[in-house]
C-alpha cells in the first residue's frame, strides 16, 4: 500500500471512528425515549455500534494512527421528544454511518474492505429496521449532495451520522 493509500485509508478509518462515537452518544438518547418494545432493538444496536467503534480504534492503531477521541456531547439533528422522534433518530444515525462506511470501503481493500463492507450491510439493514425504507444503494443515497463524497465535510466526520459536536451535555434535549 503506497503512502497516500494509507493516509486515505487511515482518514476513512476515522470518519468511521467519529461516526460510531456519533452513533454510540445517539444510541443513549434513543434508549432514553423509545418505547418499550423497541427498547431491545436500541440495546443491540448500540452493542453493535459499541464494538465497531472499539475495534475502529484498534485498526486506526494498528495503522500508526492515534484514534480520533469521542466529543463530550453531540448535537441532535432536531429534538427527541418522544418514542417517534427516537425511531427517526435511529433511523438517521444508521444512514449516517452507512454512508461513512461507503467511504471505507473504497479507500480500503483486503479484510478491512469486507470489514467495512460487512458494517455499511448491518447499518442499511437497521436503517431499513428503524426507517421501514430502502434505498438502492445504501451509503451513497447519503453522499448525493456532498459532491465529494469523502463523509468529512466542513462539519466534520460527526455529521455524516446526524449529530454534531457540541459543548453541551444537554444539546437537543
Amino acid at each position: 500500500m503506497s503512502g497516500g493509500d494509507k493516509k486515505a485509508e487511515l482518514t476513512a478509518l476515522q470518519a468511521a471512528l467519529a461516526a460510531e462515537h456519533a452513533a454510540v452518544y445517539g444510541y443513549g438518547v434513543v434508549g432514553g425515549r423509545v418505547d418499550d418494545r423497541r427498547r431491545t432493538e436500541a440495546k443491540a444496536a448500540y452493542d453493535a455500534h459499541r464494538a465497531r467503534r472499539d475495534a475502529l480504534a484498534r485498526e486506526v492503531r494498528d495503522l500508526g494512527g492515534r484514534p480520533v477521541a469521542a466529543s463530550a456531547a453531540y448535537a441532535l439533528p432536531f429534538t427527541v421528544r418522544g418514542p417517534a422522534d427516537a425511531v427517526r433518530l435511529a433511523a438517521r444515525l444508521e444512514e449516517g454511518v452507512a454512508g461513512v462506511y461507503a467511504d471505507l470501503v473504497r479507500s480500503s481493500t483486503g479484510a478491512r474492505r469486507a470489514s467495512a463492507a460487512a458494517a455499511l450491510r448491518e447499518a442499511a439493514v437497521r436503517a431499513v429496521g428503524w426507517s421501514g425504507r430502502s434505498v438502492a444503494f445504501p451509503g451513497l443515497a447519503e453522499r448525493a449532495g456532498e459532491g465529494t463524497g469523502t463523509g468529512t465535510g466542513a462539519a466534520g466526520p460527526a455529521d455524516t451520522s446526524g449529530a454534531a459536536p457540541s459543548g453541551s451535555a444537554s444539546a437537543g434535549r
